[in-house]
């Protein structure tokens, strides 16, 4: 059932969950009222995604004293949950509502995980700022074992991230992997009524929500690299929205911006989609940014993974903590980074590894 309040707004309800979505509904109507400025962010529905988006909120208010309400929707990717992403569209369904919702004005911010966000913005929408960086690695959680190497022989673990599938595949080609779905605590309670012997997720998302204890192990970053922008947030806003990105750009945390902007270059490079089983992930070393990437085949996740890693030095003001306005020939230096390291896995045959090789 679609259901819309006075203020436009709109909340999907979906069987159990209409008390949340109720919930949800009114306490976005209550802070669009308390919003002097008529601010909004869109946000999906999910725990995980409000938290984020209040955290946002809050930075807001505490650093450029705007007081922002939220609007609550549930988008495309939250509602297909059968099928694996890269078989339905991609990770910009999680996004297309929210960008609809900043086109016609009913909301003026779109708070992403920025591993959810295709690496080619719409036309007339922008990042204004990314946020510092929580835990970027992948988290194994299991009721049972401790790490992937207890895992017995043929266990069965659940992702639907091909990047995690062909990682996984390179560690234990004997495991068992099918495709897991739903918001983290949906996740969470097909594991608990044993559906999985342990499953992958994002140790940002877990420590967000005080989940931490979930967490059996930590993969290291070179055993599981990461998805390019995984732990890090981003605000997106219309392109014409000039007063804003302004004032928004005073959140950038510069390290995490320029490191992002490297990885998400990899995959742009490489015509980079979920339907790709690519990782990409940057880490400062004084001024040198250094980024690893990998690459494996999405139709044979056996086959060997492609492994680069390519380095550069750039000018970063204010040492590797800062939060300010990032220059642009910095920004570029970045991207150039990542072009790099996509250039050497073409090098390596990535081409042959891609789903639709580039010409």
């Amino acid at each position: 059932m679609d259901m819309r309040n006075p203020l436009g707004q709109r909340c999907q309800i979906l069987g159990t969950s209409d008390n949340r979505a109720k919930m949800i509904e009114n306490r976005a109507e209550a802070s669009l009222n308390l919003s002097p400025t008529g601010l909004r962010i869109a946000t999906r529905e999910s725990r995980l995604a409000l938290w984020q988006a209040e955290h946002v909120r809050e930075l807001l208010f505490r650093h450029l004293g705007l007081e922002v309400g939220l609007l609550g929707m549930t988008t495309r990717g939250d509602q297909i949950l059968d099928r694996a992403l890269s078989k339905v569209g991609g990770k910009g369904l999680f996004v297309k509502e929210l960008e609809v919702a900043l086109e016609e004005g009913r909301a003026h911010l779109a708070v992403h995980s920025l591993k959810d966000v295709p690496m080619e913005l719409p036309e007339g929408f922008v990042l204004a700022t990314v946020l510092e960086r929580e835990d970027p690695r992948d988290a194994l959680v299991s009721n049972r074992f401790t790490s992937v190497a207890d895992l017995p022989w043929g266990a069965l673990v659940g992702t639907s991230s091909l990047r995690r599938v062909v990682q996984l595949m390179s560690l234990r080609p004997d495991l068992r992997i099918e495709p897991l779905r739903g918001n983290l605590d949906t996740r969470l309670r097909k594991l608990d009524e044993g559906g999985f012997d342990a499953i992958v997720l994002a140790a940002a998302g877990l420590k967000r929500l005080g989940l931490a204890a979930r967490i059996r192990t930590t993969f290291d970053e070179q055993q599981m690299i990461p998805a390019a922008g995984q732990g890090a947030l981003g605000i997106e806003v219309r392109s014409d929205a000039e007063s804003l990105r302004s004032q928004l750009a005073a959140l950038t945390h510069a390290p995490t911006w320029l490191a992002v902007h490297a990885e998400r270059a990899v995959s742009r490079a490489l015509g980079g989609s979920c339907s790709m089983p690519l990782a990409a992930h940057a880490v400062w070393h004084g001024q040198a940014l250094v980024i690893d990437a990998a690459l494996g085949d999405a139709e044979q996740p056996s086959r060997p993974l492609l492994r680069v890693r390519a380095q550069a030095v750039i000018d970063l003001s204010g040492g590797t903590e800062a939060i300010s306005t990032v220059t642009d020939s910095a920004t570029d230096a970045a991207t150039a980074l990542g072009e790099l390291a996509a250039a050497q896995l073409r090098g390596l045959g990535a081409d042959g590894y891609l789903v639709a090789p580039l010409a």
